[in-house]
């Protein structure tokens, strides 16, 4: 809940890099304090203060109106009911102290502290608790709101393994990743994911980092460079010594720019804020006035009837209800959203989201797997097929290119028996060796041309990747490798197009291969051949036209154009630094269909903000008009203030229930 008037807005248009604040720095973030942290305390412990103050309450209502003791009377009434107010109402009162400590006198806490106060003052004793009571049971549900959508974000995004093995004189040892110090040496097998950043011992080691680079290939790393949280090993045990600690690692960074979503506001959230801070000092003026303007206007003038009025009029004006649940609902967007995999650094980019009209996509990693895999296999007749593919399969063997990779998968165990000599790589062409006394060569057609290998095919229209064998001095074929489309690409497009939204592809590969991708896709428009600054330049197109672009992209080339965009995305949730750094919204599983999604939970969550305003003024209109005319009574002003806040909030948190 925001504290009413007492932050000063930031500016709507601070769009980036505003992520400074670690989880733990007193910076109250959703603007409310009220020294509930619901990491410490059960859901019980939370609400206890609230069942003690509502069974003390229906106690003294119960002899109030049905029992009615003889001794249920003054001062043993005032103290009974002081009881009741005591557990829920200090801690306001605390608040309100402070808040006019720091000067900020208009706050929430400063309204309900001197509504219920004065409601004790004129004898009205239940309903100055039972203002509080609510008001109390209100911060519980939105201090639970919150908490659940920051658990959400942390659950999601802090995927580190628990524990690593460390090398403790040659022995493997297991230990908390969190105890890990610096200089110790880690033991990687196969298939695991790192914990901490560090620096490789072994000789190599492969490593998949798609989700960190947005690179579509395995990557290999040799002894003495960087490997980051979050790779994942490949082929075999590796070591590898810690350079950085646990809490500041890359995958800590992320956690830490996320969880402080909330220091960038929507700009309907900005206007509450500064709406209320003008709003609450009218009312309390207005207030003042119910109380003794009728002195000199009306006959029979009772001082404790229009005190009662001007208190009503209080509770009722209190903006509780919009600042609790509007800067809730923009969390509880941020949450949902989180579940689903998409993480929103702030709730001014689920604003933005909700208005885009293109969305500007990446291909490799993006819309494709960003891994390679064996399409075709075209051998030249008079050459045996299954012969030419063990001999490839055993010289690429020597290469830890990801189209190794691929042709090892496709064409399975590695015949060893078969004599390779004299093998040497040429560095942008390929591999070439002797077998049986004949020459091999495996590479890019730059490599037939170069050993005057003559070809019969037009290899410009083929749109995959191409990998050309020649065996004795003849061409013996190819082999076709490309990326593949992933499941939900299609699926993705379609729901844009009904969400109204045209999708453009952009991309470095060669234009044939972004073609046939855009066209099997239903893309709209698709550019191939591109460098980044390329991509700024279409982007600065679309744009021009007035219209609200979103970039989805991965890897550091992409940094530029996901600035440049009104809402840039990550693809590859622990995409690179740059990458982190400069988007908005960062999609964790690398799932296209998670973009119309994100739309989506932007377009709902800004529909539920919208709600929640029209209620509150609504309601508030309508009592606050009975209450300074006398026709309301403390509890209509109670629902008015409170029962329209719990709503707000319910609506709030309906959106993290919601299926997108």
């Amino acid at each position: 809940m925001e504290k009413c008037c007492s932050t000063t807005p930031e500016k709507p248009d601070t769009k980036r890099h505003q992520h400074n604040h670690p989880e733990g720095d007193g910076h109250d973030h959703d603007g409310h304090d009220h020294s509930h942290d619901s990491g410490d305390q059960s859901v019980f412990q939370m609400f206890l203060p609230a069942i003690i103050s509502f069974v003390i309450l229906l106690i003294g209502i119960a002899f109030d109106n049905y029992i009615k003791p003889v001794w249920f009377t003054g001062w043993v009434r005032l103290v009974w009911f002081l009881a009741a107010y005591i557990p829920v109402g200090f801690p306001v009162l605390k608040d309100a102290y402070k808040s006019i400590i720091k000067g900020d006198v208009f706050s929430e806490f400063f309204l309900m502290g001197i509504a219920t106060i004065g409601a004790f003052a004129i004898g009205e004793y239940p309903e100055g608790v039972a203002v509080m009571l609510f008001y109390a049971v209100g911060e519980v549900f939105q201090t639970l709101a919150v908490s659940r959508a920051k658990g959400n974000i942390k659950a999601l995004l802090d995927q580190r393994p628990d524990e690593v093995t460390i090398m403790e004189n040659n022995q493997p040892r297991t230990m908390k990743a969190k105890e890990t110090k610096i200089g110790d040496v880690i033991q990687l097998k196969p298939g695991e994911k790192l914990a901490l950043d560090g620096e490789l011992l072994s000789d190599a080691a492969s490593f998949n980092t798609a989700a960190l680079t947005g690179e579509s290939k395995p990557d290999t790393k040799n002894k003495g460079e960087v490997v980051l949280a979050g790779m994942i090993n490949m082929n075999s045990i590796a070591l590898v010594k810690v350079t950085t600690a646990y809490e500041d690692s890359k995958l800590s960074k992320i956690l830490e720019l996320v969880q402080n979503a909330t220091a960038q506001k929507a700009p309907t959230e900005l206007f509450i804020r500064k709406f209320a801070k003008v709003y609450t000092p009218i009312v309390v003026l207005l207030a003042i006035g119910i109380c003794l303007l009728p002195y000199f206007f009306v006959s029979e003038y009772q001082f404790r009837d229009w005190l009662y009025r001007a208190l009503i009029f209080l509770v009722i004006s209190c903006p509780c209800a919009l600042v609790i649940s509007i800067p809730l609902g923009y969390f509880g967007g941020i949450g949902a959203a989180s579940r689903n995999g998409i993480l929103f650094k702030g709730s001014n980019f689920l604003d933005a989201i909700a208005e885009i009209q293109n969305v500007v996509m990446d291909k490799t990693g993006t819309m494709t797997e960003g891994v390679f895999k064996v399409q075709e296999v075209s051998i030249s007749p008079g050459f045996n097929k299954d012969e030419i593919l063990q001999m490839v399969n055993v010289l690429e063997s020597k290469s830890t290119h990801p189209v190794a990779t691929a042709i090892h998968n496709y064409v399975g165990d590695i015949n060893y028996s078969i004599p390779l000599d004299e093998v040497e790589e040429i560095a942008g062409h390929g591999l070439k060796a002797r077998v049986n006394g004949k020459e091999l060569l495996v590479g890019n057609f730059k490599l037939m041309d170069k050993f005057n290998i003559r070809y019969d095919i037009n290899h410009a229209n083929i749109v995959y990747t191409l990998i050309a064998v020649a065996y004795d001095q003849k061409f013996a074929g190819y082999i076709t490798i490309a990326d593949s489309i992933k499941e939900d690409a299609r699926a993705t497009v379609e729901r844009l197009h009904q969400l109204n939204v045209k999708a453009t592809m952009l991309s470095g590969d060669k234009s044939t291969v972004v073609k046939y991708v855009a066209d099997q896709l239903g893309i709209d428009n698709a550019f191939g051949d591109l460098l980044p600054e390329d991509k700024v330049n279409k982007v600065k197109e679309i744009k021009a036209k007035n219209q609200s672009v979103a970039f989805v992209g991965d890897g550091v080339n992409d940094a530029p154009v996901v600035a440049l965009s009104d809402v840039g995305i990550a693809m590859g949730g622990l995409g690179s630094d740059a990458t982190i750094e400069t988007a908005d919204v960062v999609i964790q599983d690398d799932k296209p269909s998670k973009i119309p999604m994100a739309i989506n939970i932007g377009k709902q969550t800004k529909k539920i903000v919208w709600q929640n305003i029209i209620l509150a003024f609504a309601v508030k209109a309508v009592v606050l008009v009975l209450g300074a005319g006398g026709l309301a009574t403390m509890w209509e002003a109670v629902f008015a203030d409170v029962g329209v806040a719990l709503l707000a909030i319910l609506n709030a948190v309906r959106i993290q229930r919601m299926k997108f």
